[in-house]
């Protein structure tokens, strides 16, 4: 398997929920540290840089624009979001995100962008998260980050307060998803009026995982030259082995499928920012944060050369007398 083109990583933790009503998912980036996520990464030969935590503050009574919920707040995490993801991949790290809330994945991908304009964007999800503010039932906006990023949607809604440095860097086919079975009607309409790549749990059971992502990355890059910004909620996972998540649905991606996916993700080299999310602590027992961490680790440190069949480092001296 091909090393990622980037020796280095960086480490950035995101606490920050205020996408979605469910406190905890700012615990994300503390368990998985705690569950031993950068001792597993540095076992690859990795120089691992773990630049903390993005210190975020809070707004008082920051009052909804119009459909959507803590605007100013999640604008604001973001921008410093953008800046520091901006930096860490201009530096030549491979930018791995621990969120925190996929609202997250506006300033991730925004950052990402301003380094690597020329990106794709795969989107491991039970859920589409493009909805826009005008579509979203719920007016969260970890549902709504892929509308404010893609410039096909921009003259859909009004500007949403709080935002005014977000200009939309991405373009509907630059997105493929991974996963999806929960869409609300105003995204599958988004989808299928824009042909936006998406490989639903059933395409996964009706074509196999090999097939899916052999057509997602030729649909998404066909001459396997743009750099990859991975977006991976772990409720795309099945909510058995990753219970600790604010929107569990049923019927997800078995460990195999998501350990293919990442295998997949790193055969190709070109991984260059990678964002974990949606990881809730507080809701569910010790054993349920556990199963999640343990799980969610086992699937992503397949980006960084984990082989199930078997791996040693270029340090390994084989012992003998």
């Amino acid at each position: 398997m091909p090393r990622q083109a980037r020796s280095k990583v960086g480490i950035l933790g995101i606490p920050f929920s205020k996408g979605q009503p469910k406190g905890g998912a700012e615990m994300g980036p503390e368990i998985l540290r705690r569950a031993g996520l950068v001792s597993r990464i540095k076992r690859f030969d990795y120089q691992v840089v773990d630049h903390g935590d993005i210190e975020i503050e809070s707004i008082p009574g920051d009052k909804p624009d119009g459909n959507v919920k803590n605007p100013r707040s999640v604008g604001r995490a973001n921008k410093k979001i953008s800046d520091k993801v901006a930096s860490i991949v201009k530096s030549k790290e491979l930018c791995l995100n621990l969120g925190g809330d996929h609202s997250i994945a506006i300033g991730s991908i925004h950052g990402h962008c301003r380094a690597e304009p020329g990106l794709v964007v795969v989107w491991v999800d039970a859920h589409a998260d493009i909805n826009t503010p005008l579509s979203s039932p719920s007016g969260n906006m970890h549902g709504m980050p892929l509308s404010l990023l893609v410039k096909e949607l921009a003259d859909r809604f009004s500007p949403v307060e709080g935002f005014d440095w977000c200009k939309p860097c991405i373009h509907v086919r630059d997105i493929v998803y991974i996963g999806l079975r929960d869409v609300d009607e105003g995204e599958r309409w988004i989808i299928d009026q824009f042909g936006i790549p998406a490989y639903s749990m059933q395409e996964i059971d009706k074509m196999g995982i090999k097939e899916v992502m052999h057509h997602a990355l030729k649909n998404l890059d066909p001459n396997g030259t743009r750099p990859i910004h991975l977006s991976f909620d772990v409720d795309g996972l099945d909510p058995t082995i990753t219970p600790s998540t604010g929107t569990p649905v049923l019927g997800g991606l078995n460990i195999r499928e998501g350990q293919y996916i990442m295998e997949e993700l790193a055969n190709t080299g070109r991984l260059s920012a990678i964002d974990i999310v949606e990881v809730n602590p507080l809701l569910g027992s010790e054993k349920d944060n556990m199963v999640t961490a343990e799980t969610t680790i086992s699937v992503i440190e397949k980006c960084f050369g984990s082989k199930r069949g078997g791996y040693y480092p270029a340090s390994y001296v084989f012992p003998s007398l």
